[in-house]
């Protein structure tokens, strides 16, 4: 039995603690052990008991929302085409399991291919989980927004997504449509203005790249009232660095580690 055969065991046949808020981001899905932005990468994250779940959503050339992290399919698939240029039937014909089956050195029986997959399609597994969210990063264009807005609206799931990115325009359009929806605004290149920004479009939460991340600027943003997070984090050292900072929430694609981290060090669930 392979490793990745033992992982599926595992995750399928291991019930876990949920907590409803844990501050654990599982990135694109459990993808250190599955497929990133497949069904399986997201009923894994899951079912290990994280609270949200991120992923990526691009506009196809006719129209649907589809999960993937860049705006084209070259990174993860047997093909490169540009997401916005083609249609879901084109898009529908490539192996999006191709490289992490190479990176595992896996075969195509244990790790089968995959589709691309539509926000149609993951919403329903979301919506399996009572403990789960979904935070959807739009990434081709900004009518990712509001056509993601009207399928979750049909699936009667506005309670259970979020969105990220650090597009403002993106972002205050979320707001716009649903003033609910949590928002987690990333921040790359940190301005101090960022925080006032963010009190005026009542977004919940900034979130910045790791190689920001000062105990200052985390006190900061909580002083505003606002929750700070951290995007992406796998090194087990500098997980226990910013949990011990106090950071919020954090973005990983290890989920499992910064689970156990969080259950076994002094700082508990926050």
């Amino acid at each position: 039995m392979t490793r990745f055969i033992f992982i599926v065991f595992l995750t399928f046949f291991i019930s876990p603690v949920f907590a409803a808020e844990n501050g654990v981001t599982a990135h694109r899905g459990n993808s250190a052990e599955y497929p990133e932005n497949s069904l399986a990468a997201f009923r894994s994250a899951a079912r290990l008991g994280v609270d949200w779940i991120e992923t990526d959503i691009n506009k196809t050339a006719d129209g649907h929302i589809v999960i993937n992290h860049d705006k084209n399919t070259k990174t993860v698939s047997d093909a490169d085409l540009v997401i916005g240029n083609s249609t879901l039937e084109q898009l529908r014909k490539l192996d999006m399991a191709y490289s992490f089956r190479k990176s595992k050195g896996l075969t195509e029986t244990e790790c089968p291919r995959i589709a691309i997959l539509t926000l149609e399609e993951v919403l329903p597994v979301i919506l399996e989980f009572e403990s789960v969210k979904l935070s959807l990063q739009p990434k081709n264009s900004g009518d990712c927004v509001d056509k993601a807005i009207e399928i979750v609206r049909k699936f009667k799931a506005i309670s259970r997504v979020g969105f990220n990115d650090g597009n403002l325009e993106w972002m205050a359009r979320v707001k716009k449509l649903e003033p609910g929806v949590p928002v987690f605004w990333d921040r790359f290149e940190w301005n101090d203005a960022d925080i006032e920004t963010a009190k005026q479009y009542g977004f919940e939460t900034i979130v910045s790249h790791h190689s920001k991340v000062t105990p200052e600027r985390i006190a900061a943003v909580h002083a505003a009232g606002i929750k700070y997070g951290v995007w992406t984090v796998d090194d087990p050292a500098l997980l226990k660095k910013f949990l011990q900072m106090g950071a919020d929430r954090i973005y990983t694609d290890v989920p499992r580690i910064l689970l156990e981290l969080k259950k076994t060090n002094e700082l508990g669930f926050k």
